[in-house]
């Protein structure tokens, strides 16, 4: 997203920084003084971002800068944006929805007869959502309200199938060829701004046409990607036995539970959303410990991000912005597939998905028992939990992906997460969580209340004292 947003402001005329991935905020500001620039631009990926995000405004307020703040990325909201990090910063933060809506708003800001009058609309606009965010009655349950109002089943009868084995095992060299079939090539289109779902949008009457086109020559770039073993997929998976332990999973090296390996500490719904009387949480979908039963859980990382920054860097220095940009799109595109087909491998060696006979498009649809939640999603928000999933595997080790400081995963082409194998397993979001539940939460991981509160910052449903 962020470097299709140089291409199009560096198309339209504008000189463009660009500064890379995880910088600092003092990196940032200083390198915009420096440089003499006329607006930042800051994307997010992952939700630790929204909190930086919401530091460099308050550092360009405590430097007294003027420059306006744009703001955009997967993770990122107008309402966000007008909550949390606007008010941080009254020289102009502006939510940026796409790529092609940015020339829009950088004309505007660089024109100084428009400027004023533009930052004095969207401070209005922001205005009116901050005040409509603060009327808004959101009720939450009581963190013990919530426990007991949990997700049940009769664990007596339930279906709990058995791994054919324990421990990890990994795919060094994954091929790509393989992958193809369960490529998901509707992401791909909106990561071009593309908006509509493959098979169809080849069709569409207003976006047919270039999406034949782009399709075309991603075809092209895949095959080449392939046959010349440009880039490479590793990954790695294994099953443990597991019993939930209240709204903690505890995981054991061996069915005899002698020696426990890691206690994965998940999060419960507290929303009372119309109708709701059950509150969930991942532990749920596990056998309790005291119910006499033997469960599992399972992991995985896997990437096809080995390769891609050098080509892609090697694209940028031929000032072939087009072909780093498909590149990156593509190994995104393998590495959901590479989890899907691992997915579909690990319910087979669960044992209850070797009568699945469900085609692609079923696959990609989900139309399959288990779900594979990852760490920092809705079910599961907090990213610091990833550090256990990877410490399990011994992910970097073996797969060569890496967590940053924001537990952000390098290369950026992979995608981790949780199996459950429960019948009745679905994915639900977490949401907006008490206090209560917060200081539940990190004295169950060893944490101080404050750096829960700074992990957790998108789902406080409270104002931190």
């Amino acid at each position: 997203g962020k470097n299709i947003v140089g291409v199009v402001l560096g198309c339209n005329n504008y000189e463009i920084i660009d500064l890379g991935v995880m910088v600092s905020a003092d990196k940032i500001l200083d390198t915009a003084v420096e440089k003499s620039v006329d607006l930042i631009g800051l994307s997010g990926l992952i939700t630790p971002s929204l909190d930086e995000m919401v530091h460099v405004a308050r550092e360009m307020r405590r430097r007294g800068m003027s420059l306006p703040l744009l703001i955009g990325g997967a993770t990122t909201s107008a309402k966000h944006t007008a909550v949390k990090i606007a008010p941080m910063y009254d020289r102009g933060v502006i939510h940026v929805l796409d790529a092609s809506r940015s020339v829009g708003v950088v004309e505007k800001l660089i024109n100084p007869d428009s400027r004023d009058g533009y930052l004095a609309g969207v401070r209005a606009e922001q205005g009116e959502i901050a005040a409509n965010y603060a009327e808004r009655k959101v009720e939450l349950a009581p963190y013990a309200e919530a426990l007991s109002k949990r997700f049940t089943c009769d664990w007596s009868s339930v279906d709990l199938p058995k791994p054919e084995f324990l421990g990890v095992r990994t795919i060094e060299d994954q091929s790509l060829e393989e992958l193809l079939p369960y490529v998901d090539w509707s992401p791909f289109f909106m990561a071009w701004e593309l908006h509509g779902k493959y098979p169809k949008i080849l069709d569409d009457e207003v976006v047919g046409e270039a999406a034949r086109e782009l399709f075309d020559n991603a075809r092209t770039m895949m095959r080449r990607l392939i046959d010349e073993r440009l880039i490479t997929a590793k990954g790695t998976f294994g099953f443990w036995p597991a019993a939930s332990d209240g709204d903690d999973i505890v995981l054991w090296s061996d069915e005899g539970r002698t020696r426990e390996v890691a206690r994965l500490c998940m999060l419960r719904q507290q929303w009372k959303r119309q109708g709701q009387t059950v509150f969930r949480s991942l532990a749920d979908y596990v056998a309790p410990i005291d119910s006499g039963r033997q469960d599992h859980i399972g992991a995985f990382v896997v990437t096809t991000g080995h390769g891609v920054e050098e080509l892609a860097s090697r694209y940028r220095a031929d000032k072939n912005d087009y072909d780093a940009i498909m590149v990156q799109a593509l190994a995104d595109r393998l590495a959901e597939a590479f989890a899907e087909k691992l997915h579909r491998d690990a319910r087979r060696a669960w044992s209850y998905g070797r009568d699945e006979r469900l085609s692609n498009e079923e696959l990609i649809d989900e139309k399959y028992r288990g779900i594979r939640p990852a760490p920092g999603y809705p079910a599961c928000p907090d990213h610091t939990e990833k550090r256990k999933l990877f410490d399990l595997l011994s992910a970097e080790g073996s797969t060569g992906v890496n967590l940053t400081e924001s537990y952000a995963m390098w290369p950026s082409a992979a995608v981790a997460g949780w199996y459950f194998a429960h019948p009745e397993a679905r994915y639900f979001a977490v949401d907006r969580i008490t206090e209560d539940q917060v200081e539940s939460y990190a004295q169950r991981k060893g944490m101080t209340v404050e750096q829960i509160e700074r992990w957790l910052a998108p789902n406080l449903g409270y104002v931190p004292k």
